[in-house]
């Protein structure tokens, strides 16, 4: 069986900010009103999200695809990643970014993403090992 084509990115809201762009008081703004919210779409098991149920799709990364993954570590992702400034440059809605990256302790790459519906509430996943992005994150990661 062939690996899928390799994901190259071109996609200008998947451009990670530059540090200065997001200064202290800023990510500390994001930080007050982001939420993390468990995505269905990205689940196999319900575990403490608070989802009725889950309903993966086949072209959606499972962030449970190796083991439970509990609410609380998604969340800290999401608020290591706003303290990093590992935002995108592009914004959703009332200021907030679109994406925001994270790397879990074992050193696996995250992406949160939020929709101009819902610009404060963010679902997360892993990124894929064919997604170019992923590398940007950790090289990103490293440097802040």
């Amino acid at each position: 069986m062939r690996a899928p084509p390799r994901r190259t990115s071109f996609d200008p809201t998947r451009r990670i900010s530059d540090q200065e762009a997001w200064p202290e008081e800023q990510r500390n703004a994001l930080f007050a009103r982001a939420k993390y919210v468990g995505s269905g779409h990205h689940k196999r098991y319900p575990a403490d999200y608070g989802l009725e149920r889950t309903n993966p799709r086949r072209t959606a990364t499972v962030c449970d695809a190796e083991r439970v993954f509990k609410l609380a570590e998604a969340i800290a992702l999401l608020e290591s990643g706003i303290k990093k400034g590992m935002v995108s440059t592009v914004l959703a809605a009332e200021d907030m970014p679109k994406y925001i990256w994270s790397v879990s302790a074992d050193g696996e790459p995250f992406e949160a993403k939020t929709s101009a519906n819902t610009p404060w509430l963010y679902h997360g996943y892993p990124l894929d090992r064919n997604d170019a992005m992923r590398e940007r994150v950790l090289e990103a990661w490293k440097e802040r």
